[in-house]
């Protein structure tokens, strides 16, 4: 014999609150217009709790046309320690919409992104958020056009969909203007790939940079630019080349915190110590660095949640495709001292 559900249904919420399963529908949907008495309201939401109904999501979805679920494919930001603030931001605003996030990390793998797509159509996702772990520009897959997409940490190279990506060239300007606001005209940067890259991280970074040294009146002096990787030994072997320099700098703008890392290490090494030596900026603003090392580095941020908020707010709001740098701001530690007036 089958075993009766406990699950308890919409006519014992009605029995409970002593009105019809019509009252109670449109109480659980919030139907506007409805008129139905706050009182009324109340003793439908109270019986709700009592017995611990839950609405049938896979039904409601199906006679509305909408799941409620928001796609979430990216390629590894989901595992990424960082990068998966993406995520997290991206959860935080669906939930405030009434909406939950569905998210798949495809590794770069084209059969298991293509599964991911597959699957969140199935599920009738109102639309997905399309993230990458680092900004670069990319292709949207073909599968996604017929659904509202947006591209996140990214750029999509075709156009077609909106972007949202952090201001690079923005951020790179504000870590050298604090440099220079803190009184230094010798400021060396180590970028974090070489001049042929066309990774928008770099050269909007570099661009700042200048830009910032433009303003101030102050030439870009090549000789204090170096390019690396983005890795601790980069960050090490660059900076001990530029405080072996004739006229070393007074600071130094990394292109990310792995290479002020690097950069604190070369300064130890050579007998000196950040600010006191050399003051020293990052980028990225990683919290599983940054704030640890000795002083704490101070860095420019990547605004991981804002991004991702501003990406699900474009998605549901179903604009026409637009470019949406978000600004980068900056982190005070302890790493950057005045710069030290010539005797």
């Amino acid at each position: 014999m089958a075993r009766k559900s406990n699950t308890p249904t919409m006519w014992e919420v009605a029995e409970r609150a002593g009105v019809s399963q019509a009252t109670v529908s449109l109480v659980l949907n919030n139907v506007g217009g409805s008129r139905v008495a706050e009182a009324t309201k109340s003793r439908v939401l109270d019986a709700v709790e009592e017995l611990g109904f839950r609405t049938n999501a896979f039904a409601k979805s199906l006679r509305s046309g909408k799941s409620g679920m928001i796609g979430f494919i990216s390629d590894e930001v989901a595992s990424a320690p960082f990068a998966g603030k993406l995520l997290k931001g991206s959860q935080l605003c669906a939930w405030e919409s009434g909406n939950v996030i569905l998210s798949v990390d495809t590794f770069n793998e084209p059969e298991l992104e293509a599964a991911a797509i597959d699957m969140m159509l199935s599920y009738r996702v109102q639309g997905v958020v399309y993230a990458s772990m680092y900004h670069r520009v990319l292709d949207v897959p073909t599968a996604l056009a017929g659904i509202p997409t947006v591209v996140v940490n990214a750029q999509d190279r075709a156009g077609l969909v909106s972007s949202v990506f952090p201001d690079e060239e923005l951020g790179g300007y504000t870590a050298a203007r604090h440099l220079l606001e803190a009184g230094h005209t010798r400021i060396g940067m180590i970028n974090i790939q070489d001049p042929e890259s066309d990774l928008p991280a770099g050269i909007g970074r570099l661009a700042g940079y200048r830009r910032a040294l433009r303003e101030a009146g102050i030439e870009t002096t090549p000789r204090l630019i170096r390019y690396g990787s983005g890795i601790v030994e980069d960050g090490f072997d660059l900076t001990r080349e530029l405080m072996n320099e004739d006229e070393r700098p007074t600071a130094i703008f990394c292109g990310n915190d792995r290479t002020a890392w690097g950069a604190y290490r070369a300064l130890e090494s050579l007998g000196l110590r950040a600010p006191d030596d050399c003051s020293i900026v990052g980028f990225d603003n990683q919290d599983t660095l940054a704030p640890y090392l000795d002083p704490g580095l101070t860095t420019v941020a990547l605004p991981y949640e804002q991004m991702a908020r501003r990406a699900v707010e474009l998605l549901l709001s179903a604009e026409k495709p637009t470019q949406n740098p978000i600004e980068c701001s900056l982190v005070l530690r302890g790493s950057v001292a005045s710069a030290k007036v010539p005797a």
